[in-house]
């Protein structure tokens, strides 16, 4: 078992600090699982909310609009649940010591990138490349 890194409430990853040290995988780290936690409450409480709502509603506008409604909610759920396996999946690269590198070429991520999307698993010039291919191939 490691010993837990001591980081500052106010600690920001910097560029003039070694790449992913200690401090930076630790910041990262509790970053992912605060979101996933947050993640998970939402869900927990719209369970609940579906479990609850189910009502009998006599006016077919309120019953369309209101399972509209729940449709919705329920696509948003299916996106977090995504979300929560992107999640896992950095946390793991954390353990692996692969965190912080494009999946393609290996160069470190910008900590602006990560900062913004912790979850990321490619530089900003590869995700762009991806893009451009994804774009060419979808207008085929």
């Amino acid at each position: 078992m490691k010993a837990e890194v001591f980081l500052p409430e106010d600690y920001r990853p910097a560029e003039d600090e070694p790449f992913m040290n200690e401090r930076q995988l630790e910041y990262f780290r509790r970053k992912l699982l605060t979101l996933k936690a947050e993640l998970m409450d939402e869900s927990k409480s719209t369970i609940e909310g579906l479990q609850d709502g189910t009502r009998n509603i006599p006016d077919i506008a309120d019953r369309a609009s209101e399972e509209t409604d729940r449709a919705l909610e329920l696509r948003i759920r299916d996106r977090q649940r995504k979300l929560v396996a992107k999640i896992d999946g950095a946390l793991r690269r954390i353990e692996e010591g692969e965190y912080g590198y494009c999946q393609e070429t290996g160069e470190p991520i910008s900590l602006k990138r990560l900062d913004a999307r912790p979850t990321t698993t490619l530089s900003l010039e590869a995700q762009e490349r991806h893009e451009r291919r994804e774009k060419v191939h979808r207008d085929d």
